[in-house]
């Protein structure tokens, strides 16, 4: 019984690492999708949540099931909140992906956008990928090093966050409020792409330490 139970918790955790790389690989088409007007890869990106949608619901029945019968306690009790939370913040990446597509979609065939932001959107979204991937390493492994890297790699999503604000609060700006929404909303669906990676992060820490805070002090 006490092996059956374990086997169905490795079976969950490999399903949330499949979801990382779902996320990883919708991040990238989207970001794709949205610098190149590629209207092609912005329906994939789209079509691609139903993966995402589909893992979260099956591990939560899963985990349900497992609480039902089992009635884990201490680390496995722990285990199972954790891999809930982390399915919901890995559907939720997805979700986020999806808002960059649309508004890829939205634009075409024009870029939505401008030339002076397409470096930085191309950062933000190699920066977002690299977390989905850092995010199933620390599941798979449950190695706080890197949940720890996560964190410092959020930093680096919100530092190029703030710069798109630079641009726009330039009193040089030119490019009107149509452009400046998109910009904004752009950049924070990347910056919470992000902060979601880090809650999956936090919720592996609870999982080993059963502490749900002080994720930074991990980097010291």
């Amino acid at each position: 019984m006490r092996q059956a139970f374990q086997e169905r918790l490795h079976s969950i955790t490999d399903r949330l690492v499949e979801m990382t790389g779902l996320a990883g690989e919708q991040i990238r088409t989207s970001t794709t999708a949205l610098l190149e007007a590629d209207i092609r890869l912005a329906d994939e990106a789209v079509a691609a949540d139903v993966l995402l949608n589909r893992s979260q619901l099956e591990i939560e029945e899963r985990i349900l099931e497992l609480m039902a019968t089992q009635a884990p306690v201490a680390r496995d009790l722990r285990t199972v909140l954790a891999a809930q939370r982390s399915s919901s913040d890995l559907e939720r990446m997805g979700d986020l992906a999806v808002h960059v597509a649309k508004i890829a979609r939205m634009r075409y065939p024009d870029v939505a956008v401008p030339a002076e932001f397409r470096s930085t959107f191309r950062d933000m979204g190699r920066t977002a990928e690299a977390m989905a991937t850092k995010a199933g390493t620390v599941l798979r492994l449950r190695d706080l090093g890197a949940a720890a890297e996560l964190a410092s790699d959020d930093d680096e999503m919100d530092r190029l966050h703030r710069s798109l604000f630079v641009v726009m609060f330039d009193p040089a700006w030119h490019r009107g409020v149509e452009v400046a929404v998109d910009v904004a909303l752009l950049g924070r669906y990347y910056e919470r792409f992000a902060d979601h990676a880090v809650n999956v992060a936090v919720a592996v820490r609870y999982l080993v330490t059963g502490e749900l805070d002080g994720l930074a002090a991990t980097a010291r």
